[in-house]
């Protein structure tokens, strides 16, 4: 039943990708941010308040530093969205556990101090682990960047790198206790004002009730996604339930095929591939040292 709350998890976030790539046509992805936080926190207020879960929070500076960087994340990936095929897009934002893997390759050789005589930690498999990924990025990207899309790529690995930052910073949280609703209603209250304050800068779109009708299954469908995937964690992070919140990016690629005719060339599928495989085997990897982490969170 895990893996069925899962795929059910990866599905609603790929139709919220979906609803942001459309929507990205008439608002900008500081408005979405905004609108996306102000429903988030509505939805999470009201499953706090059915749950009997508290809002108040001990932990108030770990929440803003991980609404920070969880906004960022989502700011990137949804400028992505708006400049790049819905299957690109999301595949660079299913990066972050190859970000994560290069992380701990970075913090295990600058810890490594050779007068002692100790060997470094066998870092082989992430090392394999981080290369692979770069380079399904690179075989996924150069159709991108031959379309003179390169910049939204960037912001798009950005998004990826950030929401690795955010998921340890989550994973924080669960540690001391902090129930998930909690975490994902702060995240909102982030999301809504940081994207507040850059309206202010971007300015706001002509608003039209029927284009501003693709926010409500926007906000609606994230929180689904994230009821689902803390439904998938509930009795413990296992290995197969991780590894299938990759099956977002086979649903990313549906529908950049079939809804919006996004052609996808032999060189992108091999490279989209590969993140995945990365992405899975970075998972593996880390559950050894970490068998209960978190979700991810989108």
């Amino acid at each position: 039943m895990q893996a069925l709350w899962m795929l059910l998890a990866s599905l609603f976030f790929a139709s919220m990708a979906v609803c942001v790539k459309i929507a990205s046509e008439w608002f900008n992805s500081a408005e979405l941010v905004c609108y996306r936080g102000l429903l988030g926190m509505l939805l999470m207020w009201l499953l706090a308040r059915r749950q009997s879960v508290s809002l108040a929070t001990r932990y108030p500076g770990m929440h803003a530093w991980r609404s920070l960087v969880g906004v960022v994340s989502l700011g990137a990936w949804f400028y992505a969205l708006a400049g790049l095929p819905l299957a690109t897009a999301m595949t660079l934002n299913y990066m972050s556990s190859v970000w994560i893997a290069a992380f701990l390759v970075g913090g295990a050789l600058l810890a490594w101090n050779p007068k002692t005589g100790a060997r470094p930690l066998d870092q082989g498999p992430l090392v394999l682990t981080v290369l692979a990924g770069f380079v399904g990025v690179v075989m996924m990207l150069r159709p991108t960047i031959e379309q003179n899309q390169a910049f939204a790529g960037v912001v798009g690995l950005l998004s990826g790198m950030t929401a690795a930052f955010a998921y340890m910073q989550v994973m924080g949280l669960g540690r001391l206790g902090e129930p998930a609703t909690r975490t994902v209603f702060y995240f909102a209250v982030g999301s809504a004002v940081a994207g507040g304050a850059a309206m202010a800068v971007t300015g706001l779109s002509a608003w039209d009730w029927q284009h501003a009708l693709w926010l409500l299954p926007m906000g609606v469908l994230a929180s689904l996604g994230q009821l689902c995937m803390t439904r998938a964690y509930s009795q413990g992070a296992t290995l197969v339930v991780a590894n299938l919140q990759y099956s977002g990016i086979v649903f990313g690629a549906l529908y950049s095929v079939l809804l919006f005719g996004e052609p996808i060339p032999a060189a992108s599928w091999a490279g989209i591939a590969l993140v995945a495989v990365s992405g899975i085997a970075a998972t593996a990897l880390r559950s050894r040292a970490v068998p209960d982490a978190p979700a991810e969170e989108h």
